[in-house]
């Protein structure tokens, strides 16, 4: 009998290549060593999946942020932040900005603006470790959308 397979049926890749996990989850841990406020990680996080249209991790984090004491206000009006600017320190704008730059990053440079704001916030050890954040959330926003995990119900 020939079994067919539906058109949306992905894989989990954690089972089909442990080894993957293990290297996404070393490099998420060593995210969160680094010292970086937790509303503010969780930001860089939520934006970038939103961003990246993973329903998955922006579940993921929309809850994370709230747990970590982030208002539902600020949260729900992270996508228009630019426009609901007063809601967000100065700090947390240029790490929006720089979390969009490096996300929507294809086809171009960031900006020297994007650079020069953010830097007036944060060291260049802290912007590092920014960055190595932006990047990782981006790389499990990948796996998101290419295998559409299950949404947990919260």
């Amino acid at each position: 009998m020939n079994q067919t397979i539906h058109p949306t049926a992905r894989i989990d890749p954690w089972k089909a290549a442990p080894e993957v996990f293990k290297a996404a989850l070393a490099l998420e841990n060593a995210v969160r060593s680094f010292g970086i406020e937790p509303k503010l990680l969780e930001l860089i996080k939520l934006r970038a999946s939103q961003i990246n249209q993973c329903a998955h991790c922006m579940n993921i984090h929309f809850n994370d942020a709230v747990k970590a004491g982030e208002s539902v206000q600020r949260l729900n009006l992270l996508p228009v932040w630019r426009e609901a600017s007063d809601l967000y320190t100065a700090a947390e704008r240029a790490v929006l900005q720089w979390t969009e730059a490096l996300t929507n990053l294809p086809g171009r440079q960031v900006a020297d603006e994007d650079l020069a704001e953010i830097k007036k916030h944060f060291s260049d050890a802290e912007l590092a470790r920014i960055t190595l954040a932006v990047a990782t959330i981006n790389a499990w926003n990948r796996f998101g959308t290419a295998f559409r995990p299950a949404i947990a119900a919260v």
